[in-house]
């Protein structure tokens, strides 16, 4: 049976406000675009992304996504993917994306911004698609029941460092939490969306659930956690999630700006985690992942030792690490997940691809009332430009739900 992740966390009754991510961007219904997804990115420029990439770019880097296939073949993708597997057992192979959603995850995490395509957040990456199903594809196809599990198992065993995952389900499932423990064992960071449904009972989702996942939650433009955004004791990290382009379509005509939820802040946090690898290509993922809670995004009242059930350590900030130095990367085997001695044997050492190119939604929304208290702070963050970063925590509860082929039939986009 799986435990309750991390008892010693502690709730957060308050934190303070930090900075604002380009307050002048307001929200508004979802608009389809042309050709020019990059000009929406409002939150490369809140990152100072251009001042990180003086100095790391995700070079050597290689993230496996697994979602619904990548398309090596739009202009920002062009020569960033490498060969992958298809583990839905539907139509087409791992290149053909059945909704454009994993195209989109891996354009926000590895994307060259070619042609006005999206720009990663780390450009210099790989990424290795992995394909499965989601629910509208299962409903329309014969999908392999078990495509999670073994999505998770081949990105273990490929020659990616890094897992990013945007899909969930609300059945918990031996099989897959195995294989995200291999994950953590041989040395890899996955990371996972919470899901999208806190204003629909909250329920755990899985993979973001398990223990040895890095559960990432969403935020707004101005930091504050999205109101759909999953919460509870479970999460570690959160990243931006409103009013990200993407993909509108499996078509690859045209991107619209909406809320891409849980499912773009994981793949956000997969490309920070590059970022700081690349970096420090020496490093195990028990110490970049230190550096990314350490350097996260929090308040001033944020009482050392405490984690936010809505935003875990913080925000991810990796330039608050490579442009300042904040966060230290500790002891290589020791999990800052659960404080055990894990996936020290070798380090991870990032180094050039080998392998050769291959041929979600949620509703916009803002934390409930009741659940932030807001403060100031007289100390800006190196990645705001105004104040007004908010940030809430309250208790939740975390129910292990049974598994089966249901976990699959039910699975979407985080």
């Amino acid at each position: 049976m799986i435990k309750v992740r991390r008892s010693r966390r502690r709730l957060v009754s308050f934190v303070t406000v930090v900075a604002a991510l380009m307050a002048s961007f307001a929200g508004s219904a979802p608009a389809a675009i042309a050709a020019d997804g990059q000009s929406k990115q409002w939150y490369l420029d809140a990152m100072h992304a251009e001042e990180i990439w003086k100095t790391s770019t995700g070079q050597g880097i290689t993230v496996a996504v697994i979602d619904t296939g990548v398309n090596p073949s739009t202009s920002s993708l062009n020569g960033q993917v490498l060969k992958g597997m298809d583990f839905a057992e539907a139509k087409g192979d791992e290149t053909d994306d059945y909704s454009g959603h994993g195209t989109t995850m891996a354009e926000l995490i590895a994307g060259t911004g070619a042609g006005g395509g999206l720009k990663g957040l780390a450009p210099g990456a790989k990424v290795i698609p992995f394909r499965v199903s989601d629910a509208g594809l299962q409903n329309n196809q014969s999908a392999n029941a078990f495509d999670m599990e073994e999505a998770i198992k081949a990105a273990v065993d490929s020659e990616a460092q890094i897992i990013s995952i945007s899909m969930r389900s609300e059945f918990y499932s031996s099989a897959a939490r195995d294989a995200v423990q291999a994950a953590q064992f041989k040395g890899k960071l996955l990371f996972v969306g919470v899901g999208d449904s806190a204003e629909e009972g909250n329920k755990p989702q899985y993979p973001a659930s398990y223990p040895e996942a890095i559960a990432v939650a969403a935020t707004d433009r101005v930091g504050r956690v999205a109101d759909y955004s999953q919460h509870g004791d479970f999460v570690d990290l959160a990243a931006p999630g409103n009013d990200i382009p993407a993909w509108c379509d499996e078509s690859f005509t045209r991107y619209c700006v909406g809320d891409g939820g849980t499912s773009s802040a994981s793949a956000l946090a997969s490309a920070s985690a590059a970022l700081i690898w690349s970096a420090h290509p020496d490093w195990t993922a028990n110490q970049v992942l230190r550096v990314m809670f350490e350097s996260a995004a929090r308040g001033d009242d944020w009482e050392e030792g405490t984690l936010s059930r809505y935003l875990g350590h913080g925000i991810v900030r990796p330039g608050a690490h490579i442009n300042r130095g904040i966060g230290k990367p500790g002891e290589p085997d020791i999990s800052p997940l659960t404080n055990e001695k894990v996936g020290g044997g070798s380090l991870w050492s990032a180094s050039p691809a080998a392998s050769a190119p291959a041929s979600s939604e949620a509703p916009a929304g803002k934390p409930s009332s009741d659940a932030l208290v807001a403060g100031s702070s007289t100390e800006p963050s190196d990645e705001g430009t105004l104040p007004g970063w908010v940030w809430g925590a309250v208790a939740a509860t975390v129910v292990i739900g049974g598994g089966g082929l249901a976990a699959v039939r039910k699975r979407r986009s985080a």
